[in-house]
């Protein structure tokens, strides 16, 4: 990792945590540019990881990971940090048919090739024994990294609320 890497790292570290405005965005494709995307764009990028979801297939999930990812999921205590923990997570998740949607988000564009989207989101599962549907609330964050001229997720930290 070259020393740009590591301080950029660091910068989304740091605005992850300092993440406190924002806006609330909907979702639109991200074209590849190398111009600074809006919030709309990056917030967008879930929209196409739930796509990915609904494939039924862990191993399309992971491609929007980054080599190096750090994924701390909502369903399971393991941090998972290399792409076979990653399909494994999901490849479970998955079992019960989860169905994403934002409720509340906002979104740091860091500059033309990192960003955070952090906010609230729910999901639909539906258990695959008995058919039975429940809603799943949680609080979220994907750290974005432009790689090679593609988003991917270089964090994501996704767990439950815990009043629900």
């Amino acid at each position: 990792m070259t020393r740009r890497s590591i301080t950029k790292r660091a910068a989304i570290v740091a605005a992850t945590a300092a993440v406190a405005v924002g806006t609330i965005t909907a979702g639109v494709s991200l074209a590849g540019s190398d111009s600074k995307p809006s919030k709309k764009q990056i917030a967008a990028l879930f929209d196409g990881w739930n796509a990915a979801l609904q494939t039924g297939d862990s191993d399309k999930v992971a491609d929007l990971y980054a080599k190096n990812a750090v994924l701390l999921p909502t369903v399971s205590n393991q941090v998972r940090t290399d792409r076979a923990e990653i399909v494994d997570y999901f490849n479970h998740f998955m079992e019960n048919k989860p169905v994403g949607k934002k409720i509340d988000t906002i979104v740091n564009v860091l500059d033309s090739n990192s960003a955070i989207d952090t906010g609230v989101y729910e999901f639909t599962l539906t258990d695959h024994d008995t058919g039975e549907k429940r809603v799943v609330e949680a609080r979220y964050t994907y750290a974005y990294e432009k790689i090679d001229g593609e988003w991917l997720i270089v964090n994501h930290h996704s767990s439950a609320m815990p009043e629900s």
